[in-house]
């Protein structure tokens, strides 16, 4: 029950967010992301996060990010885990919105992630919270460089589900869809003229390969709201990505 109230009211921020200021300057981006995400124990209860993403703009020909993300999982149970972690992130200037300079992130993140069938759905739900360090440009001697980290955190909420185009269940060798919707909130100091940071919509089609995890193809409709509540940048990517669940354990035996 929980669970559906949150869905409800992520629905609610992002009509809220929509139908917030009247003026809005809009922009929209073609992008290509290439991404590995794993989750490797490396004992029952205990495993690592390793995670890295090349996310480019026009279709590929421009970089937009480099994003390097790394924590410790702790498995209670087979539906549910946590993860505290690291990650790197190196913005470039892209699109009609361009910052004045590549600037570098520093995140601390924890996270917790239940996972669950509604009949023959598979259905994850993953709450993360994130301490950002952002050297945002600043000018300095005529030149824009990145300056003194500034402080901000982030609430994400993403729902997912997947179903199995044929066969109950997601197993090895299925071909499914999957459907997310993330939701992205800031909060504390520092976040300007907008609590609602972005929303992320994916449909993709994947596969699941024998003992290594996932492979996706799939479209993101990614919604940002910049800091001074008027620009709007939509980014229209196509998606590559690998979800390993190899156990490291398991294969030193």
């Amino acid at each position: 029950m929980k669970r559906f109230c949150l869905i409800f009211l992520s629905c609610l921020i992002v009509f809220v967010a929509f139908c917030g200021p009247a003026y809005h300057e809009k922009t929209y981006n073609q992008n290509a992301w290439f991404m590995y995400f794993g989750d490797h124990k490396f004992s029952k209860k205990f495993g690592i996060h390793l995670e890295a993403q090349l996310r480019r703009e026009n279709w590929g020909k421009n970089p937009q990010q480099l994003l390097l993300r790394s924590g410790f999982n702790y498995h209670p149970s087979s539906s549910i885990f946590y993860t505290v972690g690291y990650c790197f992130v190196e913005t470039y200037p892209y699109g009609n919105f361009p910052v004045k300079a590549a600037y570098p992130e520093h995140r601390f993140w924890e996270q917790m992630q239940i996972k669950s069938s509604l009949k023959t759905v598979e259905w994850i739900s993953r709450f993360r919270l994130e301490q950002r360090f952002s050297q945002l440009p600043v000018l300095s001697a005529g030149i824009y460089e990145p300056g003194d980290a500034v402080y901000t955190n982030r609430f994400r909420i993403l729902n997912r589900f997947s179903q199995a185009l044929s066969g109950k269940s997601i197993q090895d060798k299925s071909i499914y869809l999957s459907l997310y919707d993330e939701v992205m909130l800031n909060f504390g100091k520092n976040i300007a003229a907008n609590f609602f940071d972005q929303n992320r919509l994916y449909l993709a089609l994947g596969y699941k390969i024998p003992k290594w995890g996932r492979l996706e193809l799939g479209y993101l409709e990614q919604t940002i709201f910049k800091p001074d509540g008027i620009k709007i940048e939509n980014n229209r990517t196509l998606q590559l990505g690998l979800s390993s669940t190899l156990d490291f354990f398991k294969s030193k035996r």
